[in-house]
């Protein structure tokens, strides 16, 4: 059974798709292809339709990571089907928990920097890299890369319990 992960931002087009493509990478890295799967959302529709903003890309592409993506809108019926809905910023883990169903459905909202064993409480927050330039994309990444590593552990461990 596939695991399914999606991370969701604001309007899917500059955090979200970076953490997505970051996460793939490690997926297949550890060769858990077919096992999980990822994507992303953003809380609002603004940009549906739309690719990742071009300096999103620029970073991920000078960094190894492929981005082949179009933005969406999470609707509160992907829940069922869902595993782990990873938040970027504390806003979006209060819209997305206010969208779940039920209890269980809002149990599986995290934010992605809980699983960076260096941050605290207070930072665990994404900053929005849209208004500023291309530093604060690198600074995004940077943050995904490092959170994705501890993602990565806690859903191997999820994967294999299934597998048991």
């Amino acid at each position: 059974m596939t695991y399914r992960v999606c991370f969701v931002c604001s309007g899917n087009i500059c955090r979200s798709p970076m953490a997505e493509a970051v996460f793939r990478a490690r997926v297949a890295d550890a060769g858990l292809d077919g096992l999980v799967e990822a994507d992303s959302a953003g809380t609002g529709g603004w940009h549906e339709g739309e690719g990742a903003d071009p300096r999103a890309v620029s970073v991920l592409t000078d960094h190894g990571y492929a981005v082949d993506h179009t933005a969406r809108q999470f609707h509160a019926s992907w829940f069922s089907r869902l595993d782990l809905v990873v938040a970027l910023d504390s806003g979006h883990l209060r819209e997305l928990r206010r969208l779940a169903p039920t209890e269980r459905d809002a149990a599986k909202v995290r934010l992605l920097r809980s699983y960076d064993p260096a941050v605290h409480e207070g930072g665990l927050d994404v900053p929005d890299p849209y208004y500023g330039g291309r530093g604060g994309f690198e600074e995004c990444l940077e943050m995904v890369e490092t959170a994705s590593d501890g993602l990565l552990a806690a859903v191997r461990e999820q994967v294999e319990g299934r597998a048991a």
